[in-house]
């Protein structure tokens, strides 16, 4: 149950005027790329194109009538992505949109021509996607996901989950741009905690359990897992060990406690997803995306699963169950 909404920025996108959202007239289909790391069963990566395709309906763009997709699907093979930047590069789409740093930096690589709109990108302008939050330049503009900040977060809620914590180890893709800065803003903030951190680096499902398996031999032990890249496809795996094993977990996505994990403090990156439609809008429309300014999150959840606190033997205390915005039962 969705109990309050947490807005730390103003912007985005504005409501449109009616007229200005009427299809145009012209008669021509209008196509869109689209490339993600992820693969096409129920994931993160299905879960936010869904949310761009349903939004963008609602400005006019519908499948099938004036709008076809160009879809491209990774399965988080990196030279499979990078093959098929180029190959939807040379489709020459209308605009391609996106959704993560590792699909942003393939397909800018492969093109500097097509407009690219972009959601849940972590600090664009440090890995050199634009060339600043107001004039990003270029053909590349978007919503970008958070600053590396949301890992303090995160290590605050899972130590006031559980208190008795003495380490915590960072589950990561190390393929994924953003990790080594969101490992530094966690490394920088664990001792003020009272806790040790070490690397669970994931590069194959066989990974995932060898790692945590070997963690869970080491008391007071819990994860901060990232979400990107190969562990996004692990989100059921990762959830059933940590349970088994009644290691406390935070999640940078919402999308892992709704498969089963304990806690995430996160952007509602559907939101940034559901805001991109107004880009793609816009530029469809003759806009360029030079002239559209990045825009930052407006809507941050703390989400619990109580269901999984109880099989873990966790009792979450007054203080935390107040922190959530939704609690999963």
């Amino acid at each position: 149950m969705r109990r309050r909404e947490f807005i730390t920025l103003l912007g985005g996108a504005a409501a449109w005027p009616l007229a200005a959202r009427a299809q145009q007239q012209d008669g021509r289909v209008r196509r869109i790329g689209w490339l993600t790391t992820g693969s096409q069963i129920p994931s993160i990566a299905q879960n936010r194109l869904n949310a761009f395709k349903r939004r963008l309906a609602e400005l006019g763009w519908i499948e099938g009538r004036n709008v076809s997709f160009e879809e491209r699907w990774a399965n988080s093979d990196a030279l499979r992505l990078r093959a098929q930047a180029v190959e939807l590069a040379a489709l020459r789409p209308d605009l391609i949109f996106l959704a993560g740093s590792a699909p942003l930096a393939a397909m800018r690589r492969a093109t500097g021509s097509i407009p690219i709109i972009f959601a849940s990108v972590i600090d664009p302008v440090g890995q050199g996607f634009v060339s600043s939050l107001a004039e990003p330049g270029g053909n590349i503009s978007g919503f970008a996901e958070s600053e590396f900040g949301i890992a303090t977060k995160n290590l605050e809620l899972l130590k006031k989950i559980a208190p008795g914590l003495k380490r915590v180890a960072y589950v990561h893709d190390p393929l994924q741009v953003a990790t080594a800065g969101v490992f530094a803003e966690a490394e920088a903030v664990v001792d003020s905690l009272g806790m040790g951190i070490l690397k669970i680096v994931v590069r194959s499902p066989a990974d995932v359990e060898r790692s945590i398996n070997l963690l869970a031999q080491q008391p007071d032990s819990g994860m901060f897992v990232q979400t990107g890249g190969i562990v996004g496809s692990q989100a059921e795996l990762i959830g059933s060990l940590a349970a088994r094993h009644r290691l406390p977990a935070v999640y940078s996505l919402r999308f892992f406690v709704a498969k089963g994990g304990l806690a995430s403090y996160a952007v509602d990156d559907l939101d940034l997803c559901r805001r991109a439609a107004s880009y793609v809008d816009r530029i469809l429309k003759g806009e360029k995306p030079a002239d559209l300014p990045v825009q930052l999150p407006v809507k941050y959840e703390t989400v619990l699963n109580l269901k999984t606190a109880r099989a873990m033997g966790l009792t979450l205390s007054p203080e935390v169950l107040a922190l959530a915005d939704e609690l999963i039962e």
